[in-house]
C-alpha cells in the first residue's frame, strides 16, 4: 500500500537537528519549504529512500557550512605544528609548542560554539558543532599527513615523529581531542547564546 505524499515527513531526527542549526526566526520557514519539496517533488519522484537520503543532505549542508572553516583552521594549525616538529624547526622541547597547540585548539573550538550559540540560540547546536568541527578537522589531519608521511619518510623523519609523541598522536589524538573540545564549544555555545539574548535586548530597547 503506498502512503500518501502528502502526509509524509523525513526522518524525525533530521528534522530535529536542521532547526537546531537554523537561526531562531527560520525555524519554521527553512524546515516548512524543505517539507514541500519533500513531499511533493522528491519523494514523488524518488520514493520514500532517495527522499530521506535528500533530505538528511540538506541537514548535512546546514552543518557542514556552519562548521567547516573551524574544523579547517584546527586542521591547518595541527599540520602546521607538525611540518614544524617533522622539518621545519625540528627540537626536543615541546612544551612551549604544545601550549600553543592547546590554545588554539580550544580557541577552535570555543569560536565554533560560539558563533552556532549566538546564530541558533542553541546550546545543544554548540555541542554538535564542537563535534563536527573535531571529525573535519581529524579527518583532514589523517588525510594530510597520510600525504606527507608518502613524501617524505626517511629515517630523520621518523625519528622526530617518535620523539614528538609517535604515530599515535598523528593518527589517534585529532580523535581524541572531539570529546574536550566538545566541551568548549558548548562552553563557547552557552556565551554565543547569552551574547545574543542581551543583543536582542539591547537592540529592542533601543528600537
Amino acid at each position: 500500500m503506498t502512503s500518501d505524499p502528502s502526509t509524509a515527513r523525513p526522518p524525525q531526527w533530521a528534522e530535529s537537528l536542521l532547526r537546531l542549526f537554523l537561526k531562531p526566526e527560520d525555524r519554521e520557514s527553512v524546515p516548512g519549504d524543505l517539507l514541500e519539496e519533500y513531499r511533493l517533488v522528491v519523494r514523488p519522484e524518488g520514493g520514500r529512500l532517495r527522499a530521506d537520503v535528500w533530505y538528511v543532505s540538506q541537514l548535512a549542508a546546514s552543518a557542514w557550512r556552519a562548521t567547516w572553516p573551524w574544523g579547517v583552521l584546527l586542521a591547518a594549525s595541527v599540520v602546521f605544528r607538525d611540518a614544524l616538529d617533522w622539518w621545519l624547526s625540528p627540537t626536543q622541547d615541546f612544551y612551549a609548542r604544545s601550549l600553543a597547540s592547546s590554545v588554539t585548539a580550544i580557541a577552535m573550538f570555543f569560536g565554533s560554539g560560539l558563533g552556532t550559540g549566538w546564530r541558533s540560540r542553541s546550546v545543544r547546536a554548540g555541542a554538535l558543532a564542537g563535534v563536527l568541527t573535531g571529525a573535519i578537522a581529524a579527518v583532514v589531519i589523517t588525510i594530510v599527513s597520510l600525504g606527507m608521511l608518502a613524501v617524505e619518510h626517511d629515517a630523520h623523519t621518523m625519528t622526530m615523529i617518535a620523539s614528538s609523541g609517535g604515530l599515535e598522536e598523528v593518527f589517534v589524538l585529532p580523535f581524541l581531542v572531539i570529546l574536550p573540545g566538545t566541551c568548549c564549544a558548548s562552553a563557547g555555545a552557552a556565551v554565543g547564546k547569552m551574547l545574543a539574548a542581551l543583543y536582542s535586548s539591547a537592540k529592542t530597547n533601543n528600537a
